[in-house]
């Protein structure tokens, strides 16, 4: 979900569950807790449904609260991925990756110093592909729901860098 952009933010994302994900960790959750108590409502039984049932959700929570931003500050852009980040003139091109090369660059030949963030539930995202000598990663993949515009954004943080 795209949340609200703070001051200087050209593009911002989380990577969070859609609906029909938190659902279905709320229904197993209520399930998991319901057949640990089995009827019985000693305490630490019910302590323990309580974990039971807390426990996907806080997970689920967590693994959603991962950000992308492109952020501009101090007459510099950067690219913040979680708490990784990587300035525009550090990227030499970005392609948008639909399902089946998204799934592609995730598989087996995938380069093994490539920085890759996923979520299951995103089937698209971004390539960036790395001009550091110093930097042995040769490209960045990031999921994302919109990568299109995250693209954009990532073009539009680079132009003034270029001229």
């Amino acid at each position: 979900m795209v949340s609200d952009m703070r001051s200087g933010e050209r593009y911002a994302e989380r990577m969070g569950l859609p609906p029909a994900g938190w659902l279905a960790v709320i229904v197993v959750a209520v399930i998991a807790a319901a057949l640990s108590n089995l009827g019985d409502m000693r305490w630490w039984r019910l302590a323990a449904s309580a974990v039971i049932l807390l426990a996907p959700v806080i997970g689920a929570w967590w693994l959603g609260r991962l950000p992308v931003r492109v952020v501009e500050s101090g007459g510099e852009a950067w690219l913040h991925v979680d708490d990784a980040r990587l300035p525009m003139s550090a990227i030499a091109d970005v392609e948008v990756l639909e399902p089946v090369a998204y799934s592609d660059a995730l598989g087996v030949a995938q380069h093994p110093l490539a920085f890759v963030v996923q979520r299951p539930w995103i089937n698209r995202g971004v390539r960036i592909v790395l001009d550091d000598p110093e930097d042995p990663t040769p490209y960045w993949v990031v999921a994302s729901r919109r990568p299109e515009r995250l693209r954009d954004a990532l073009a539009a943080a680079r132009e003034p860098s270029a001229a």
